[in-house]
């Protein structure tokens, strides 16, 4: 089996980088290098950079593990979708949230 293609949008591929870049910044803010990052996180150095160049191959979990790393920042993930707009609908009208999308 070959490599699935990613398709990411090109908003969401600039939110990545910028993501990346913010990461980072912090890591240079703490002056940390790069290898004891990627060591705390247990990843290669190649792989930090590919988080900070907002490598969207990169999986999520180790956008967590470069978070962690560098001091707890991956708290912030539970922000991710916390409070959007249908979750909002669907408290107002008192609906109880489906545990699973239904079939088409």
């Amino acid at each position: 089996m070959g490599k699935r293609t990613i398709v990411i949008m090109p908003d969401t591929q600039k939110i990545i980088e910028n993501m990346g870049e913010q990461i980072k910044m912090a890591r240079l803010r703490r002056n940390l290098s790069a290898e004891l990052v990627a060591e705390r996180a247990g990843i290669s150095r190649a792989t930090l950079w590919a988080v900070e160049k907002g490598a969207p191959t990169v999986a999520i979990g180790i956008y967590a593990a470069v978070l962690h790393a560098l001091g707890g920042m991956d708290k912030e993930l539970e922000l991710v979708a916390r409070d959007d707009e249908f979750r909002r609908r669907f408290y107002e009208m008192n609906m109880q949230v489906p545990k699973r999308a239904r079939r088409k």
